[in-house]
């Protein structure tokens, strides 16, 4: 892909018409000259690093340590850190101390009662549909659902919804009885296992501002059209939520079409379904989307699927960018412009990718029942940060109002 598509080849962001937006993509795509050669990833010379142990090189050249957040569940699988512990076959370890999420403003007085008012009725709930069915029998909340209900879940939706309360409180009961209907939980490692064996998604390292990066690689399709392709997908999504630190609760999501031939990609209707997870179920959960190496028919596709894409989204899709302007290079895989050299072997990266998320997911449960199963817990606290849970801030509220 020659650099004239680098340069010009963003998806329209600033019209709430689906099909100008549409209209606007195709005009630009027509407009591109398409060379034979398509863009490969830029080899760049790993430097001298220092043992991963002491610190890691930052990509302008000062040194940082590695954060400390995750160390409790990484230390005990002994992973890598970055680039400089050799050619890597797992996910690493942690994010760099200089990868720091954002910090979010405080909640406006209105933000605040909102927010109020959705937790009052979220934590009344006691029973849900089983599916989406009219008529559905009703079941009680299992303990998993009502730890999914954390306070910046439920903001996650407020966001999403333009803070209509009501609407909010619609979409989560819905994400919800999908989750049932779906069978996320049914969905284990074992069945997922033979969609990624030829690594075709990968979780491995953090951008700069510590989301959770994760790679698909169509070119490593493996597996003929079916359901299990989505729930693959949606089997890494939750994998790279396990994985986010404190503070963090969005992903960095690497699309690489080197390699890729027709017919490897995602159907329009797989597209459409994906968007509609996506966009229904994990709301405000995508940071920004990296797409590099896009051969012509892939503009095609996106052409298709545009419209389907809310602007919001649209407007966190970057095409043809260097991926290391966003990613630190120690942890970025070197086919996207980084310092990582990487070789998958399915047996090894799925069981350290699984066990290092299960490790993860008990942590946070025992701090979850820790804090007294709440509904609205802090996901700070429950991902092990140096934060109060919920429980606690309202003893500290009602001292300090006594």
């Amino acid at each position: 892909m020659s650099a004239e598509v680098a340069s010009n080849s963003t998806v329209p962001n600033g019209s709430a018409d689906p099909e100008k937006a549409a209209t606007d993509l195709a005009t630009r795509v027509e407009q591109v000259k398409i060379e034979d050669d398509t863009a490969q990833a830029v080899d760049i010379p790993v430097a001298d690093f220092k043992s991963a142990n002491e610190t890691a090189v930052t990509s302008n050249g000062t040194q940082a340590k590695t954060q400390p957040e995750s160390a409790s569940s990484a230390s005990k699988l002994n992973l890598p850190r970055t680039a400089a512990d050799g050619p890597i076959k797992t996910p690493l370890a942690e994010p760099l101390e200089t990868s720091k999420p954002a910090t979010r403003p405080e909640l406006t007085a209105e933000q605040e009662t909102k927010y109020a008012a959705l937790h009052k009725s979220v934590s009344a709930w006691t029973e849900i549909p089983e599916t989406s069915a009219k008529g559905s029998k009703t079941t009680s909340l299992t303990d998993s659902e009502r730890m999914f209900l954390t306070r910046e879940c439920l903001l996650r939706y407020l966001r999403a919804t333009n803070w209509n309360v009501a609407q909010a409180e619609t979409r989560l009961r819905n994400t919800l009885v999908w989750r049932r209907e779906y069978g996320l939980e049914k969905h284990t490692k074992d069945y997922i296992s033979i969609e990624n064996a030829t690594g075709k998604q990968l979780i491995l390292g953090w951008d700069l501002e510590g989301r959770t990066c994760q790679y698909m690689r169509p070119s490593k399709q493996n597996t003929e059209r079916s359901d299990r392709q989505i729930q693959h997908l949606v089997f890494m999504l939750e994998r790279s939520i396990d994985m986010m630190p404190p503070g963090q609760e969005t992903l960095a999501l690497l699309i690489n079409f080197a390699e890729t031939k027709s017919g490897q990609g995602a159907t329009l209707s797989q597209g459409k379904q994906t968007l509609n997870i996506l966009q229904n179920h994990y709301p405000e959960r995508l940071g920004r989307a990296l797409v590099t190496n896009v051969p012509f028919y892939i503009w095609g596709f996106f052409k298709l699927i545009t419209p389907f894409i809310d602007p919001l989204t649209r407007e966190k899709i970057k095409f043809n960018e260097d991926s290391g302007i966003h990613v630190p290079r120690e942890q970025l895989l070197k086919e996207s412009g980084g310092f990582v050299e990487f070789e998958y072997d399915h047996e090894i990266y799925w069981t350290a990718l699984n066990d290092l998320c299960e490790l993860k997911r008990e942590e946070y449960r025992a701090r979850w029942e820790k804090g007294g199963k709440r509904v609205g817990e802090y996901e700070g606290y429950l991902k092990g940060a140096n934060e109060k849970s919920l429980a606690e801030r309202e003893t500290e509220a009602g001292q300090s109002s006594a």
